[in-house]
This record gives C-alpha cells, structure tokens and sequence, in this order.
C-alpha cells in the first residue's frame, strides 16, 4: 500500500515497508537486548540501529509488559531527557519516535526534543487533543481481542482524530496486548482487513510471548520466530515493523520487496 507521513517538514514514503528500531530507556523491557540504562549505552544502540537500516528510533521509558507497573510520570521524564539528549547528539537528523501513553510527556517529548512520532498503547482522548495540538504522526495501538473490535473501535477512535484535525494516523493493531494466543495469530491472519481504513500499518511482533510461548523457547530465542511473522505481515501490506533487530528485519524487508 502507498502511504507516506509528514516527518520533519517532509514526506516519508512507506510504499516500501520501514524499519522502527527498539530503544527502551528502562530497567524491566522484557528483552534485555533493547534495554540501555547508560549514555554510553543509548548511543551505541542508536549508532547500531541506523547503521543497521532503522527508518525510525523508538524510544520508551516506561516499560508496558504484562505485569509490570509503570513508573512516575517525572520517572518516565527523567530517562526520555536522558535519552533523548543523547539520541539528538548522536544522529540529529533521525526520526524519532516516543512510546508513552501520558500527553504530558508526549508534549515534553516534541516541544523540548523535537520528537517526530508518538506512539500510544493506551489511547484516549486527551491524548488526542494533545497530538493534535502537537501536530506529530500518531500510532494508535488496540488491546482488543479481534480484528472485528479492532476496526470498530480503530474507526471511532480515528473518526474523533480526523474532527481534531489530526492527520497522520498509524495503526497498530496491538500483538499481545488484550489478546490470547489465538487471537493473535487470528489478528495475524486477518491483517488486511485493516487497509479498509486507508492508513498505514504497524506490526510489533519482535521476540513476544505469541512467538516464545509457542515455540516453548524464550524471548532470547525468538527471532527466527520474528523474523518467519515480520515476512507474514509483510505479504499482508504493513508499512512498519517495530523491532528489536534492525538488520534481521531489514534483510526481511529487502527480500519480501524482491519476491
């Protein structure tokens, strides 16, 4: 599908699919390899991504596993200051992306780092208002169980955007968020029917349960995994994979568009 975005003053074509890179400014991600606790630590992984072919950098600070309790709003803050600061010094020109679901820190994020992207697991109203207002791409993720819930509530939530005058919607449709193993796999499976809301697509599939549980392996083991999902999602029309291996999905990406 040929969709593209407004970033930095230009459009970011997504006829061909592009990578997002995982950088987690936090202690408790449920993949170690994405966590960056240091400077030092941000740097080397934003280096590594853009060498690698990462489109996009996103940046959380506030880990949103199962089971995990989200930290302060200042907390949150304080480490997308910290990482951000350096992501800026290391690649000023990269698009960067902010997962938070608190419109308070979204608007710290764009106005103080010129973040290009926020990205929400949590949407809401007044997160509407406040990406409207910040006139910024927005992904919008769905914790509902099946693809009928997902463009029900997917076409009122947008419906609301588009009467703020927002105008770069994402959608992500939500793997393993609300969902049963199955009904990842159905949401998966059913993944074009998304395109009947004429919007970009992001897939998160990189080294989750839906992924480790099956197999009966780990989060460590799971990027063959990944990578066979990222190829599906592909054939079904997403314009954005979500990862924490750049160059694996890259790779993915290059040969899909080949065949």
């Amino acid at each position: 599908m040929e969709y593209s975005i407004q970033v930095k003053g230009r459009l970011l074509d997504l006829a061909q699919p592009q990578v997002m890179g995982i950088l987690n400014a936090t202690p408790d991600s449920f993949f170690a390899g994405s966590r960056c606790q240091t400077e030092q630590d941000v740097a080397q992984r934003t280096r590594q991504m853009i060498s690698e072919g990462a489109a996009m950098i996103d940046v959380g600070a506030c880990s949103t596993r199962p089971g995990s309790e989200p930290v302060s709003e200042a907390e949150e803050m304080e480490r997308l200051r910290r990482a951000l600061s350096v992501i800026r010094s290391e690649q000023p020109d990269a698009v960067v992306s902010v997962d938070t679901f608190r419109p308070d820190v979204a608007r710290m994020a764009v106005e103080e780092y010129g973040a290009d992207i926020i990205n929400d697991v949590r949407p809401g109203k007044a997160m509407f208002r406040m990406v409207s207002r910040l006139r910024v791409p927005y992904i919008i993720m769905s914790s509902q169980p099946t693809m009928r819930q997902i463009l029900l509530t997917f076409a009122e939530q947008v419906q609301q955007l588009r009467d703020l005058g927002q105008k770069d919607i994402i959608l992500d449709p939500g793997f393993g968020f609300g969902k049963t193993l199955e009904q990842n796999y159905d949401v998966l499976r059913d993944l074009t029917q998304l395109h009947a809301l004429e919007l970009p697509i992001l897939v998160g599939v990189s080294r989750k349960s839906m992924i480790y549980k099956l197999l009966d392996t780990t989060p460590a083991e799971a990027l063959n995994g990944t990578t066979v999902l990222n190829t599906m999602a592909l054939q079904k029309g997403a314009s954005i994979l979500r990862v924490h291996d750049v160059r694996a999905a890259a790779e993915c990406i290059a040969l899909t568009e080949k065949v």
